[in-house]
């Protein structure tokens, strides 16, 4: 091993001991100052991964999200420069820690913020003017040619569990109480300008979304969705300015 990869190693590991070769300007003990500045880089980790789950922090309390979140820095180091960027599989590591299995809903607690933080640095798009997009919607026969495309920060989630109401409480009083837990949820994450909203939607709206950013027209979207309110849909997507294109695919003869 390189002696750039130990330093990286041991960074990361509080079990390995300070590098060989490694020496202080002003004669510290390098083993003292390499522990002082591996403490220093993993909390720096372990408070962006808190800023970035805020609610999964809360709902596990302080103590115990830092203690999982160190082991996820052990076990999942950087991979890039872009301090935003880390963290995106920690949803996946919280699957497979077992000590988190009390909180079934806690790694799709994380999903959910995932999206934000990516709604939230998504590229910016200029959506289409409201009287752009009615004018495109008033000719029924074209609906079967018509695609849709939506802002980069627009995204789906579903979940067996309540995710959406379990996270709007923890930004009010931070109750649970009344919300039945079990119940599953599809959201809808976007950001409106500066704002990233979550919104609760039907699972045939969240499948006709889906179908969308899959590249079907509207007709197939909706042919292909289970029952729900069209209307009600687009008018959220719409009034959220999260429609940035729509085309007219020519269909072959």
């Amino acid at each position: 091993m390189s002696t750039q990869a130990a330093f990286a190693t041991a960074l990361l590991d509080p079990q390995r001991p300070c590098p060989e070769g490694l020496f202080s300007a002003n004669g510290a003990d390098p083993a003292s100052r390499f522990a002082v500045y591996r403490n220093n880089v993993q909390n720096s980790l372990i408070n962006a991964l808190a800023d970035s789950y805020p609610v999964v922090s809360q709902l596990v309390g302080d103590e115990f999200f830092r203690a999982m979140a160190g082991l996820y820095v052990q076990r999942c180091p950087p991979q890039g420069p872009l301090i935003n960027d880390y963290g995106k599989d920690f949803a996946e590591f919280i699957d497979r820690f077992e000590p988190a299995a009390s909180v079934p809903y806690l790694a799709d607690m994380a999903r959910l913020e995932r999206l934000r933080v990516q709604a939230y640095h998504a590229a910016d798009a200029q959506p289409l003017r409201h009287e752009q997009i009615a004018a495109a919607l008033s000719d029924p026969q074209a609906l079967s040619e018509l695609t849709v495309g939506f802002h980069p920060s627009l995204n789906l989630l579903t979940s067996a569990f309540a995710v959406i109401s379990i996270w709007a409480a923890h930004q009010q009083d931070a109750t649970l109480a009344g919300i039945e837990l079990d119940h599953g949820q599809n959201a809808l994450v976007l950001r409106n300008g500066l704002e990233v909203e979550v919104f609760a939607i039907d699972h045939g709206a969240g499948t006709f979304i889906q179908n969308l950013q899959n590249g079907q027209s509207l007709t197939q979207a909706l042919e292909t969705a289970p029952a729900f309110d069209l209307s009600q849909t687009l008018a959220l997507l719409i009034s959220h300015n999260v429609i940035t294109h729509l085309h007219h695919n020519q269909v072959s003869p």
